[in-house]
């Protein structure tokens, strides 16, 4: 990915030549300067797609372009109608239902939000695509292989239409973590040798069943409680930390080897700790520990240690050389905020950023993970990406996102895979 600091001066104007850039006319001045409004349109509307739009809507806001927001989408109408409450849009603009993704994608939006849960995220990502969308897709974006690797094509794809995509790896956008990265790379702390990647905390919530409520309604209103939808919490929120050590170390891992288990997770079907060996190779090894547990010690950070110093990842960097770096200058010190700037800076600038590959690898490393964990083997990277002779290569989940348009959805067991015999 470019580096959000060397993308700060608008560009006033385009040379579109060949460049084939879906953009609807009414999003780009005949110049190709930046519009004076954008139209945005977000799927799914809980906790982190509400917070999305505002995010973007702030970004809109430090660029001096108006947001409109053209188009709210949902499987469940009370999500809608309470975010609706801030945005009064008219019912003809409020799309309900699992196929509610592609009538957003029939309007004249330009910046498609998604924020469903993740096993949703490859079939929505390549509708907007298709549709000539700027997409901004929240991590993580698949919850299996099969899934990882379409984000990886439609990305391509979004590439040849001239297409911005963002993914929701903050941390690349934040000036802590950018400063460190410049100091790595600057050779500050000398190569990077090992490290430990964390995410300790607690269940984020639970939903329980409602009397007559059907199996898709009840697994998708408790979607982070299970791994078809979620990808277990390894790859819905401990990629973050783990997208930290890809990036300073500037390659996915080799392999990876780990455990866990279920102690006290009463609803669901996932882990409530994970430990996994992730081997980067050249003897480079990166811990990676993340636990969700109630009334337990949170922990969430990231640390390396190089051949000359060590360093946090976004904090402190220990060392003893007069390692200078330039000031990181962005927009706003919020990073997710920061992101969505550098969203629509990109799609207007000639310069559309595209982290598909970048999204999807990581997102495979922490499947990688999860799967060496659940079934007790040790997993390559390549089984998931490149290697189809692997039995792992095809793996997908029996639940996925078109079932639920069907409504052909049955309730897995819910319990956790036991290893040696998953």
């Amino acid at each position: 990915m470019e580096h959000p600091i060397q993308r700060r001066d608008f560009v006033t104007t385009m040379a579109l030549g060949g460049l084939a850039l879906a953009a609807a006319p009414s999003i780009l001045s005949a110049q190709g300067a930046m519009p004076a409004k954008v139209k945005v349109a977000l799927i799914g509307c809980g906790g982190r797609g509400t917070g999305a739009l505002s995010q973007f809507i702030a970004a809109c806001k430090i660029l001096g372009i108006e947001p409109e927001v053209v188009a709210l989408a949902d499987a469940f109408d009370d999500r809608l109608q309470k975010i609706n409450q801030t945005y009064k849009l008219p019912a003809t603009k409020l799309f309900v239902g699992y196929d509610a993704y592609q009538k957003v994608m029939a309007t004249d939006c330009a910046f498609v939000l998604m924020a469903t849960p993740p096993a949703f995220r490859p079939v929505h990502f390549a509708a907007a695509v298709e549709a000539g969308k700027h997409c901004f897709v929240e991590k993580p974006v698949a919850v299996d292989p099969v899934g990882a690797r379409a984000i990886i094509a439609t990305g391509e794809k979004a590439k040849a239409k001239g297409l911005a995509v963002v993914a929701g790896t903050q941390r690349r956008h934040d000036a802590s973590y950018l400063k460190n990265k410049a100091l790595i790379e600057a050779g500050a702390i000398g190569a990077i040798r090992g490290g430990v990647v964390q995410w300790n905390g607690t269940v984020p919530w639970v939903r329980r069943r409602v009397a007559g409520e059907s199996d898709g309604v009840y697994m998708n209103r408790n979607w982070v409680n299970f791994a078809e939808l979620s990808g277990d919490h390894i790859v819905e929120q401990h990629i973050h930390n783990v997208d930290v050590a890809i990036w300073f170390l500037g390659r996915p891992p080799v392999s990876a080897l780990g455990f866990g288990g279920r102690a006290r997770r009463d609803s669901g079907n996932m882990f409530d700790f994970f430990s996994v060996d992730y081997d980067f190779g050249d003897a480079v090894h990166i811990h990676s520990q993340c636990r969700q547990i109630t009334d337990t010690a949170s922990r969430v950070g990231e640390f390396f240690t190089g051949a000359e110093g060590s360093c946090y990842g976004g904090g402190k960097v220990f060392t003893k050389k007069d390692v200078q770096v330039p000031d990181i200058k962005l927009d706003t010190g919020d990073a997710m905020v920061q992101e969505h700037v550098d969203l629509i800076r990109s799609a207007f600038n000639g310069k559309p950023l595209n982290d598909a590959r970048q999204i999807a690898e990581t997102n495979l490393a922490v499947i990688m993970g999860r799967m060496s964990a659940y079934t007790g083997e040790l997993v390559r990277f390549a089984d998931l990406l490149t290697n189809d002779k692997s039995p792992h290569y095809n793996f997908k989940f029996a639940i996925g996102p078109k079932d639920f348009e069907t409504g052909n959805v049955k309730l897995p067991a819910e319990v956790p895979p036991i290893p040696g015999k998953a």
